[in-house]
Formats: structure tokens, sequence, C-alpha cells
């Protein structure tokens, strides 16, 4: 069964308009990425700090010279609290010497492993911090933040970091691109086609990218993963029970060939359910708006999981009313989405007989309805 408690939202509603607006748009307005806009242009920093005892010592920043202070003065504040936690990342609004002057800053400190030869050094380590967009915006990435700066790890070594210009520098460098662009680039290289995805996504279709490079493959596998129910059922907890099929078609996997542009798809499904979404994404990647990419997005699961919740009651209903039934029957029609509302609620009754039942029944129905 899906474990909602794990989602957090304020309410539920059937309308479609409702859920594909984003709440507090403005918050994402001015939020336009350097290179990509030729209007607005958000501009984003990196800096890292070597952390001993109670002192801060900068190693290395983009931010201007006069900026730095003020993040060390706040990063050292945060750090006398107990604020900043090994390995946690903490976001927050930082106002400094810059001309967004209030910034989203991303702080993490990266602990150094004790050791018999630094028997001194827990809790020293090195303080990174990333800074762009807004506090909204970045929350929206932390998962992401989270995994790239552990992937710096590696590289910090010894508090020289002789390797800062080969390793460090151009690992920090890319943050913004590795860590939120991911999303938009993925809009812009499907277009029209990314309700195909959107399906896939929630379906757990299997997707191959040929002809392509390696980032391009990882965009897509990441934007899959982003967009997929994935991870919140009970039931099903392996990548290969969820992506099993559980309707007496056939599932072939959507095939994507990046040897042409746009890409050329094989065994291509979607429903209107996904295709109403298409303008929502088109629109904000124009705009080259990442932030507001991912709200949608977040907003086109949340879309999915209230439409399995409103089954998940007819169903249930059903059991005992032809009137929920028939009720059940016409959300099916109205929703768009119905092959996969289905599949995934024959997943949660597996063990429910006379759920399974109505399910059948409005299978048999929906099939009628196609025939004729």
């Amino acid at each position: 069964m899906l474990d909602f408690s794990r989602i957090m939202f304020s309410s539920q509603t059937s309308s479609f308009q409702d859920s594909i607006d984003v709440e507090e748009r403005d918050d994402f307005e001015s939020e336009e990425i350097t290179g990509y806009s030729p209007k607005i242009q958000l501009n984003c920093y990196y800096t890292i700090y070597l952390y001993q005892g109670t002192s801060l010592t900068l190693i290395d920043s983009s931010l201007p010279s006069e900026a730095e202070p003020d993040l060390q003065t706040y990063i050292s504040r945060r750090l006398s609290k107990g604020a900043l936690l090994g390995s946690m990342g903490n976001i927050a609004t930082v106002e400094l010497s810059i001309p967004e002057q209030a910034v989203g800053c991303y702080c993490c400190l990266l602990e150094q492993e004790t050791s018999p030869e630094l028997p001194d050094a827990d809790g020293d380590g090195y303080v990174i911090c990333l800074m762009g967009g807004s506090e909204k915006g970045l929350n929206l990435f932390r998962l992401e933040l989270d995994k790239y700066i552990q992937g710096l790890r590696s590289s910090l070594r010894t508090p020289e970091l002789k390797n800062l210009e080969t390793e460090v520098r151009p690992y920090l460098v890319q943050w913004y691109e590795e860590s939120v662009m991911h999303i938009y680039r993925v809009v812009m290289l499907m277009q029209n086609n990314i309700s195909f995805l959107l399906h896939a996504a929630l379906s757990q279709t299997h997707v191959e990218i040929i002809n392509s490079d390696e980032r391009t493959k990882t965009d897509v596998c990441r934007f899959i993963k982003a967009a997929s129910l994935q991870g919140l059922s009970q039931q099903d907890t392996t990548a290969t029970s969820l992506c099993k099929p559980m309707s007496e078609e056939t599932q072939s996997e959507l095939i994507i060939d990046c040897s042409t542009s746009p890409p050329t798809l094989t065994n291509s499904v979607s429903n209107r359910f996904c295709d109403d979404w298409i303008q929502a994404f088109l629109n904000s990647a124009e705009r080259c708006n990442p932030f507001l990419l991912r709200q949608i997005l977040e907003n086109f699961k949340l879309k999915a999981i209230q439409d399995m919740n409103s089954l998940k009651r007819f169903v249930r209903q059903a059991e005992m009313s032809h009137y929920a039934l028939f009720r059940c029957y016409q959300f099916l029609q109205s929703c768009g989405n119905a092959h996969v509302l289905l599949n995934n609620s024959r997943a949660e009754h597996s063990d429910l007989p006379e759920a399974c039942s109505v399910i059948i029944v409005l299978e048999e129905f929906l099939r009628e309805q196609a025939q004729a």
C-alpha cells in the first residue's frame, strides 16, 4: 500500500488547474539562469572553508571579495550554535554584499574521518557553501545538493588541498549545472514528447537511451526517478517489482534514440493525464526556470497521488454499492490516467479479493468502452 504519510501537502483538490498552478509563483519569477536567459541572470557562487577547532579558514570562493566576510560571519555563527551537523545540508537565506543582496545558501559540514594520527580532528572538516536563487528554490533540490556535496568527499583528503585547482574548484564550479539544471535539459531535449517520459515514470516502464552521451543518459534517468512514485510503496520495494507489468497487455520498454533532433521514440505511450502537463513544462522551460520546473514536476506527482487516493476510496465503497461502482467508473473516465491507476490499485489490493473483483469489473467496463 502507498505510504501517504511520507507525502506532505496542505490540501487536496480534484481540479487539474489547481494542481498544475504553482503556489507563490512570484518566488521563482526572478530565478533565471546565467547563460540561458537574455533578460534576467541568476548568479551562482560557491565557497569552501577549512574548519578546525572553532576557526574557519577560507580555502576558495567565487564570491566577490567584499561579500565573503559576510558569509564567514554567518557560518561562524551557525557553527557556534551547533546548527551545522556533519554531512547534513542546511538551507537558509543569507544577506551578502552582492547584487542579489539576499540569496539562498546551502551549507554542509563534511567532517574529516578520525584516525590515530589525528586524534584531535573529531568535528573538524570542511564547510562548503553553495549560493544561488532563493531558499525555497534550493529546498526543491535538497537531495541532489546533498548527493553532489558527498561526491566531493574523496577529493578532500588533506588540509593543504593540493588538488584545489585540478579537482575541487572545477567540481564546485559545476554545482548548479549538475544539481539543478538536469530537469531543464531533459524538457528541452524532449519538448512535446515529455509526456511519454512522464507516463513511463508513472507506469514504471523501463527506458533505454541510445546514441547519446553519458550526461544525457544520466539526466533522463534522474528525471524519471524524480517523476516516479517509486519508493512510496510498502509492498513493492524493488525497481524490478515496480517495473513488472501488472496488466494483461505486454508493456514494452520506451526507447529514446538521440541520434536525431528531437530524439526518435519507439514504443512511446502516453495518456490524457500526462498530455495535460506538457504546456506547463514547456512554458517554464522557455523561461529558463529550473525551480519552477521542479515545482511543476512535484505538482504532477501530487496530482497522481491524489487520484490514487480517490480511486482507492471509490474501490472500497464500490465493494458495497453499485452506485459507488458507477462513480468509480466515471472517475476513471474523466481522470485520463485510468490504466496507470488501475495497475497501481491492483498491486495495492492484491490480498483483498473483494477489491480485486471490483477492479476486474472496472477494467471490463473500460475495455468495452474502448472497443465501442
